[in-house]
């Protein structure tokens, strides 16, 4: 009996031999990486997973190697509620500042989501010379074209996600004329949400649609963000002959204008170029399956299932194992990716140092879960492709009984476009 108290002291010693030295690998302060995300909305909420994710794996593998020394990651989140109705821009900017001020986050990473936020947040970043990797929202290309029009303020702004030019130009349109050329389909009409991105990637569908010979009906339809009834567009759309309907709405609401597609047998394939809620692997089980046949654009590979290289099903399935579902839309893939460019370039750097760290990420090349990751060095603009051996790919997903299968580019598709059967001639 006497001896239980020694050998209960003996385990103690033991366990904190252990334990400490495992501690000390570790530096003192942890490299912090602050986000800025609208957390109620599925773009704010996925990228929070996916940078989680990520960081976990990073340190769970030692942190980050600065100078010979073991550092982990840190994540600090903050809600900017930047994509709910009404709430003003200066909200998310506060937040970007207290991320820095308070939280002293070394990097920021994530958001603002909205456009007109992460704009508006690109003079803080250049104030106090923040290194900052975009991976959700903003689709704007204003962003990173006012980093190359002005690269010594705005260096410190990267973004690792695609954006509403290459979306419109390389993925969107070229998919519109394939179902074109496949179904003879050729009358498009266009709902928007009334934000930034949406209108700008609206319009620019419409002109050169209609260079492409298609008929593009009337001027595109505005919704307010948060509007819930969709019917009369729908009606107009069924009333003049559609046989597209280009929807670009981040807004959840999104759910209910399908819902009303399918109730109403429009006779016109719904192809979200940006479409919220149809993007989530929930999506078939909340609206009973009446998102079948609706196209969304995910923006790059790995967001929904696909082989595009050997990184994307490893990702899909640890996604899966950590937070119980499928990568869940936009933002996934490429806030999972964003820690580790930035652990690379910090262990190129040797440094934190924000002026070595820019120069280190302007080198970054390296294969992810959506293709090959580049920054063009003056616009900090990750480089797309429809190959993702040269750049950064994209997806575009058909919900087809229960599942979201990638239907475009062709050098990731899992499956080929179906049309409703209300449809067929």
């Amino acid at each position: 009996m006497k001896r239980k108290p020694l050998l209960m002291v003996f385990a103690l010693i033991l366990g904190a031999a252990l334990f400490f030295p495992l501690q000390s690998a570790f530096a003192e302060k942890p490299i912090v990486i602050g986000c800025p995300l609208s957390t109620a909305f599925v773009y704010g909420w996925d990228a929070q997973r996916a940078i989680t994710l990520a960081v976990e794996e990073i340190n769970g593998k030692g942190g980050v190697n600065v100078g010979g020394e073991k550092t982990p990651f840190k994540v600090e989140v903050i809600d900017t509620r930047d994509l709910e109705p009404g709430v003003p821009v200066s909200e998310a900017l506060l937040v970007v500042e207290k991320l820095i001020l308070e939280k002293n986050a070394d990097f920021i990473m994530g958001g603002p989501v909205r456009s007109e936020a992460a704009l508006a947040a690109m003079d803080l970043l250049s104030k106090y010379k923040e290194v900052s990797i975009l991976t959700t929202g903003v689709l704007t290309p204003k962003y990173h074209a006012r980093v190359a029009a002005n690269y010594d303020k705005y260096k410190y702004c990267f973004r690792i996600t695609g954006e509403a030019k290459w979306m419109v130009g390389g993925e969107i349109i070229p998919c519109l004329l394939e179902i074109g050329k496949e179904y003879g389909l050729n009358r498009l009409f266009i709902m928007i949400q009334d934000v930034a991105h949406a209108r700008a990637g609206g319009g620019i569908i419409a002109k050169v649609m209609a260079k492409k010979g298609w008929h593009v009906i009337g001027q595109p339809e505005v919704y307010p963000t948060g509007s819930s009834d969709f019917s009369m567009g729908l009606l107009k759309a069924r009333r003049e002959k559609a046989d597209v309907i280009l929807i670009w709405m981040d807004m959840p609401q999104t759910s209910i204008l399908l819902k009303q597609w399918y109730d109403m047998k429009i006779a016109a394939l719904p192809f979200g170029s940006i479409i919220a809620a149809a993007e989530q692997p929930g999506f078939w089980k909340a609206t009973e399956g009446k998102g079948e046949y609706c196209l969304a654009n995910v923006v790059n590979a790995g967001n929904a299932p696909s082989n595009a290289t050997p990184w994307t099903m490893k990702f899909v399935e640890a996604y899966k194992k950590r937070w119980g579902l499928e990568p869940e839309g936009y933002g996934t893939s490429s806030s999972y990716m964003a820690p580790y460019v930035l652990k690379e370039a910090i262990e190129r750097a040797g440094s934190l140092d924000s002026e070595k760290v820019v120069a280190a990420l302007e080198k970054t090349d390296m294969v992810g879960v959506y293709g090959r990751i580049r920054f063009d060095p003056k616009s900090h603009q990750v480089i797309p492709s429809l190959d993702p051996e040269k750049g950064a790919v994209g997806t575009i997903f058909q919900w087809q009984a229960g599942r979201r299968v990638v239907v475009f580019p062709k050098s990731i598709a899992m499956g080929k476009i179906k049309l409703p059967p209300w449809m067929r001639k």
